[in-house]
């Protein structure tokens, strides 16, 4: 039908290389299909890859994927946690091209997809140098009332640093926190700087108070910006998503709190953050995570020599000696200001 279109419009006195830019063809095209050529010609390559996996490997990767332990993490979650063992089956990208041939790559959490974070001002080159925290509701049975969970993020290693649970809001309830926080740590947190939106519990008087004797520097999001505190939001997102949590309202405080106890021990200790390396935020804090990547990368390097088809993991890339393979040697982690 196209063909006869441009037909018509050429014996209208049309020029033919007009008309196929105006069906949004080539003229070469036109002439392929009037020839009776509906194929293009391009077959691919002749041969295949040397280091195409076999079909023996890409099914025992796709069932290794489909395992109890891996099946409801993502490419860039299993193969990490496979180099740590010092297995390596084939790449990120391979595992998800494997997947998505299945069908069996779909968006599996009731969240909706996750929007990228553009970033800011402040910067973290270390621990304890930026926080991050917020208070998010958590429903109880009472009908309009909830517990309220204050939660503080060290924005550099990912790592819950602070965290209760309480029915109220109350900004002397977040002075608490902080201070029994710095305490806890032993640490001078003077020059350290504490982020947050701007709700009542974050500017209250006591709560400005506390952090004057502290010497720590307030910072505050920009008004009817709901993404400059993205660090403490996205961590609220990961708590509300987990396949754990509750679908039924906790009953009683002490619930919530023995709920998200378990919840902290898991984040900080067995969840692999994908922005720092895919190594858990206490294995960040703590600096262990050098050594570990580093070893990660030894098993990617010596990949091709043991499974020649597997290829090299992209992730396996970047100096060893950098505190995150993944991620520039020099990490930042950026948070807004407090606008002039």
């Amino acid at each position: 039908m196209t063909v006869e279109l441009i037909d018509e419009a050429v014996l209208a006195g049309a020029r033919r290389e007009v008309a196929c830019e105006a069906t949004g063809l080539c003229a070469r095209t036109v002439e392929r299909w009037r020839s009776g050529k509906i194929d293009d010609g391009r077959h691919g390559p002749n041969t295949k890859p040397a280091n195409a996996l076999s079909e023996a490997e890409r099914e025992k990767f796709v069932a290794t994927a489909n395992t109890a332990e891996f099946r409801d993490l993502s490419p860039h979650q299993i193969v990490p946690r496979l180099a740590d063992r010092g297995e390596y089956l084939g790449s990120e990208s391979t595992l998800f091209r494997l997947l998505r041939e299945r069908d069996l790559l779909h968006h599996r959490e009731r969240s909706k997809p996750p929007t990228n974070r553009r970033p800011n001002e402040h910067v973290a080159m270390g621990p304890h140098q930026v926080w991050s925290w917020d208070i998010t509701y958590l429903r109880r049975e009472l009908r309009g009332a909830f517990f309220y969970l204050y939660l503080v993020l060290d924005v550099w290693s990912r790592k819950i640093v602070a965290w209760e649970v309480h029915d109220r809001e109350d900004d002397a309830l977040s002075s608490q926190l902080i201070a029994k926080t710095a305490r806890e740590l032993g640490l001078d947190l003077t020059g350290l700087v504490l982020h947050s939106d701007n709700g009542g519990p974050m500017k209250g008087a006591t709560m400005v108070a506390t952090l004057e004797k502290l010497g720590i520097l307030p910072s505050f999001s920009r008004p009817s910006t709901s993404d400059d505190n993205a660090y403490s939001e996205a961590l609220f997102r990961t708590l509300k998503y987990r396949p754990e949590y509750p679908r039924k309202p906790f009953a009683t405080v002490e619930e919530a709190r023995t709920w998200v106890e378990a919840f902290v021990r898991w984040y900080n200790t067995e969840h692999r953050h994908s922005a720092i390396g895919f190594v858990t935020p206490d294995e960040r804090h703590r600096g262990l995570d050098v050594a570990l990547l580093a070893r990660r990368d030894k098993v990617y390097q010596r990949a091709p020599a043991r499974t020649p088809r597997a290829g090299r993991s992209k992730r396996a890339t970047g100096p060893a000696s950098s505190s995150c393979l993944s991620i520039p040697p020099v990490e930042m982690r950026r948070l807004p200001k407090q606008p002039s």
